[in-house]
C-alpha cells in the first residue's frame, strides 16, 4: 500500500542546535499517527516540518509520492495548541470567515454535525467552555476537507469528561476516512485513538510500532508499584530492574507471588502496593527515564 505521507532522513538545525536528527516514518491513510515525546525532544519540530510550515534543514516530505509544495496546505487541516479567534463573532461566523478562504471544503451544516456544534452554533465564540472551544476549533481545521489533520495536543487543559467526548469526535471524524497526526501529553489519549505510534527522544525516533505491539514487545508480565519511601529503589542486587519515578517505584514481573515474597524477605514496606497492567506511560518512563509530562 502506498505512503499517504512519507517523511525522509527529516533533520532541522538551529545554528549549532540539532533539533531534529534524521527522522524518517510512512503514513498510511486513514489511520491516526501519534508523534509522542518530551519537551525538547524535537517532536514540535517535525510537526511543524510535516505541516509546511518549518523548511527541514536535510531530508524530504512526500505527500502521494511527490515533494511537498504551495498545493499541499489545500489538503491538509491544522487545530493549533493555541489560536486566537476573531472578537465579538459567534460560532458559525467564524466557520463562515474561514470557509472563505478555500476554494472547496465541506458543507457547514456537515462540519456543525461533525464537531457537535448545535447547541451553541449563535453563541459568540468569546463565551465558550474550554470543550466548545475545542470542537470550535476541530472545525475550522475540517473546514477545506482535508485528507490529514494535524492535531496538536487537542485536549490539554480539558477537564476529563470534555476530553472523552473530544475522543468520540476524533473517532468519528476518523470513520469519515481522514488520516490524523496526533500530538499528546496525556498516553491514555495516544492508547485511545493512536493506530500508530512514535516516540522521540534528542530528535530521534526511539520505538515506533503499533501501542499493543510496543507493550508486548518491552513488558513481559505485570507491573508492581511502590511508594518511594518504600526503599526499594536504594536496595542492590535486585533480580528485577526497578523503575524510580518521582512518589513511586516500580519494577515488572511474571510471577507477582514470587517478587511479593521477594520484597518481604527484603524486608520492603508492602504498604501501598499496586499491580497493574503496563502502559503507555511505563513505557514511555522506561525508555526515556522520565514521564512525558514532565
Amino acid at each position: 500500500m502506498a505512503s499517504l505521507l512519507s517523511v525522509r532522513g527529516l533533520e532541522k538545525h538551529y545554528g549549532k542546535v540539532t533539533a531534529v536528527a534524521g527522522v524518517s516514518f510512512e503514513l498510511q491513510a486513514g489511520t491516526c499517527f501519534g508523534l509522542l515525546g518530551p519537551n525538547g525532544a524535537g517532536k514540535t519540530s517535525t510537526l511543524e516540518m510535516m505541516e509546511g510550515i518549518l523548511k527541514p534543514s536535510k531530508g524530504e516530505i512526500l505527500f502521494r509520492g511527490e515533494p511537498i509544495d504551495r498545493r499541499y496546505s489545500q489538503h491538509i487541516g491544522i487545530q493549533f495548541q493555541h489560536t486566537a479567534l476573531p472578537d465579538t463573532l459567534t460560532v458559525k461566523e467564524s466557520l463562515q470567515l474561514f470557509q472563505k478562504l478555500y476554494p472547496r471544503g465541506l458543507p457547514l451544516e456537515e462540519i456543525i454535525e461533525a464537531c457537535a456544534l448545535q447547541d451553541y452554533i449563535n453563541r459568540d465564540s468569546r463565551k465558550l467552555s474550554g470543550g466548545q472551544r475545542q470542537r470550535l476549533l476541530l472545525g475550522i481545521a475540517l473546514i477545506n476537507d482535508p485528507d490529514i489533520l494535524f492535531l496538536d495536543e487537542p485536549t490539554t487543559g480539558l477537564d476529563p469528561q470534555s476530553r472523552h467526548n473530544f475522543w468520540s469526535l476524533i473517532r468519528e471524524i476518523k470513520k469519515r476516512g481522514k488520516t490524523i497526526v496526533l500530538t499528546t501529553h496525556y498516553m491514555e489519549e495516544a492508547e485511545q485513538l493512536c493506530d500508530e505510534i512514535a516516540i522521540m527522544d534528542q530528535g530521534r525516533i526511539i520505538v515506533q510500532d503499533t501501542p499493543q505491539n510496543l507493550l508486548q514487545e518491552h513488558f513481559d508480565g505485570v507491573l508492581i508499584r511502590l511508594p518511594s519511601a518504600s526503599g526499594l529503589a536504594d536496595i542492590p542486587g535486585l533480580p528485577f530492574a526497578v523503575t524510580a519515578g518521582a512518589e513511586t517505584v516500580e519494577f515488572v514481573t511474571a510471577n507477582v507471588e514470587a517478587a511479593i515474597a521477594q520484597l518481604t524477605r527484603l524486608h520492603v514496606s508492602l504498604e501501598g502496593l499496586t499491580v497493574a497492567t503496563p502502559n503507555l506511560e511505563n513505557l514511555f518512563l522506561k525508555l526515556t527515564g522520565h514521564s512525558l509530562r514532565n
